[in-house]
């Protein structure tokens, strides 16, 4: 990984408290919307599709670390159907407690993607569908590092955004305000790669939420580089 770019993304944030207090309002919005969530994505063909790329290439019983769980639906559902050992990462109480009845088999805990210790735990596979857009662009490329470092040598990433160039920025989704950043898509393989991440498959898929403009998603497996 390039030296100039900080391992550690708490080092990109001087303010805890301000940092704290943006996590929770990001938090309270996804409690709020729980279960809509799905209501308003009910068809996820671009994420499963990458989800079953990624069992293709897994050994049984793989160790997966799903990075903004939501409510457990598709991804960990689908990933300990397969036999996969699945952790959650997911910020909102809410979204935790409806990951633990839809995927009763998964462990989920309340963490931010930026509470991930590389040190903790060694993993076959990181899946992150949209939840890398709801950190600061400054914090994206510090936190695929700790994704990166979080592998077992040779692991894979899945991971997913909407294409927009768009840093932090306010917005409203399904009545609630939450902040998100994206990339166009040369930018998003630019950051990804400077993380130590080989590019090994790209998908992109236009997507219209219910009641919302069609969005460009790009769906990306990686792999841990030496």
């Amino acid at each position: 990984m390039p030296s100039d770019h900080p391992t550690d993304p708490l080092e990109l944030a001087p303010d805890p408290v301000a940092w704290a207090e943006r996590n929770a309002r990001q938090a309270r919005a996804f409690d709020t919307i729980g279960e809509r969530y799905d209501e308003a994505f009910p068809n996820k063909e671009g994420q499963e599709d990458c989800v079953r790329r990624l069992l293709s290439l897994l050994p049984p019983n793989a160790q997966i670390l799903d990075l903004g769980s939501g409510t457990g639906l598709p991804t960990a559902r689908q990933l300990v159907s397969s036999g996969a050992q699945v952790t959650g990462f997911e910020i909102s109480e809410e979204m935790i407690a409806l990951a633990r009845q839809n995927v009763p088999e998964a462990t989920f805990r309340r963490a931010d993607i930026v509470d991930l210790d590389p040190v903790e735990c060694s993993y076959d596979a990181i899946v992150a569908f949209f939840s890398l857009l709801c950190l600061p662009k400054g914090r994206i490329p510090q936190a695929l590092g700790r994704v990166r470092a979080s592998l077992v040598p040779g692991g894979l990433v899945c991971l997913s955004m909407v294409e927009a160039d768009l840093d932090d920025q306010p917005i409203s989704f399904l009545g609630n305000e939450i902040r998100v950043s994206g990339y166009p898509r040369d930018e998003l393989r630019e950051v990804v790669e400077r993380a130590g991440l080989i590019i090994e498959d790209e998908r992109v898929v236009t997507y219209s939420p219910d009641g919302a403009h069609p969005e460009v998603q790009i769906f990306l497996t990686c792999r841990r580089g030496a």
